[in-house]
């Protein structure tokens, strides 16, 4: 049995540091103040917070109440008749991540306002391409990389991340005019839908993805 981290009333650091190792975690921080001891969750089970290969990107804090995910409101917005919260970061990356799926006009003059955001062009919506949200389009790490997105009937396609589906930004010319995007959008060319045999007039469809 492991010993009890609480002695005579008293959190015994060395002990709690213990136990949570014991039990396939690592601590990567310990923050203490007066009122409340907090934790940064680094690895569980190989895996990590800011793991490249995991590419998971959390913000610290609680959930809202409108995911379950640990990434909070960065602010707010209002514009053309739309209000919502901009976010920073996205959930968590696993091997089968939910998300929205949306769809985008890459091309010139198209909904999608400028150019990519990896490469500084337009595209054509017969390739299989996508933005992400942007916590998960992480400052453009993922640019170029492939994902798989699979559908709920497990119809599945690859396409490549060409840009970022703003979340923290938006109602602009830049933007199309468009408000911010939440944080959980794959936001795909007309070719992923098609691929995933799905009706773009639908608007927003639930699926998966990981990286392929």
């Amino acid at each position: 049995m492991l010993p009890n981290p609480i002695q005579s009333g008293k959190l015994n650091l060395n002990l709690l540091y213990m136990v949570i190792v014991n039990n396939g975690l690592m601590l990567s921080r310990v923050i203490t103040g007066p009122q409340q001891l907090k934790f940064m969750l680094i690895c569980i089970k190989d895996q990590c917070n800011d793991d490249p290969d995991v590419g998971t990107h959390i913000c610290a804090g609680n959930s809202d109440g409108s995911s379950s995910d640990g990434c909070q409101p960065s602010g707010t917005y209002n514009c053309n008749g739309y209000s919502g919260n901009t976010y920073s970061c996205s959930p968590p990356v696993t091997s089968s991540t939910q998300a929205q799926l949306t769809n985008n006009d890459f091309s010139e003059g198209g909904d999608g306002g400028g150019a990519s955001s990896c490469d500084g062009a337009y595209h054509d919506n017969s390739e299989l391409i996508v933005a992400l949200s942007t916590g998960w389009y992480d400052g453009g790490s993922r640019c170029g990389k492939m994902i798989k997105i699979t559908a709920s009937d497990g119809t599945s396609t690859e396409a490549k991340v060409v840009a970022e589906c703003d979340s923290m930004h938006g109602c602009d010319a830049e933007h199309a005019g468009q408000p911010p995007c939440k944080n959980n959008i794959v936001d795909g060319s007309d070719a992923v839908w098609s691929a995933l045999r799905l009706n773009k007039t639908l608007g927003v469809v639930g699926v998966t993805w990981s990286m392929a």
